[in-house]
């Protein structure tokens, strides 16, 4: 008869979920200030390391978008994309006035850079 061997098992720690906070909503619009003072309340880092981190992320942000930059940086955690978009020269047309009908000539216009902000699935996801 064989003897069955007793297979010591490995103790699994339960990962307590660490359930987020629910988020309240802000109803007015906040000044620089007001969310430096919240992000640092939130935290409990200084409001000086908060606008530190803030000033570090705004240049990191504008390091990606300048001429030979990446041109896209993702904010984590927040589902906002920034990219460095390269729009085409357009060439003079003609057009119509909408409002009387008339004949227009519209002006061309030199190819431009533009940043565009977009919203991720993090970010659309809260307000769906």
């Amino acid at each position: 008869m064989a003897v069955k061997k007793k297979v010591a098992r490995k103790k699994v720690a339960k990962k307590a979920a660490a359930a987020a906070p629910a988020v309240k909503a802000i109803t007015q619009k906040q000044t620089k200030t007001q969310i430096i003072a919240a992000l640092a309340e939130n935290t409990g880092l200084s409001k000086k390391d908060v606008a530190g981190v803030m000033a570090a992320l705004g240049g990191m942000i504008e390091g990606h978008m300048k001429k030979r930059g990446s041109g896209e940086f993702t904010i984590p955690d927040t589902g906002v994309k920034i990219r460095r978009v390269r729009k085409p020269a357009r060439k003079a047309r003609m057009g119509r006035n909408p409002a009387t009908g008339e004949e227009m000539k519209i002006a061309a216009k030199p190819a431009s850079t533009v940043v565009r902000v977009t919203a991720l699935k993090a970010l659309k996801d809260t307000i769906g």
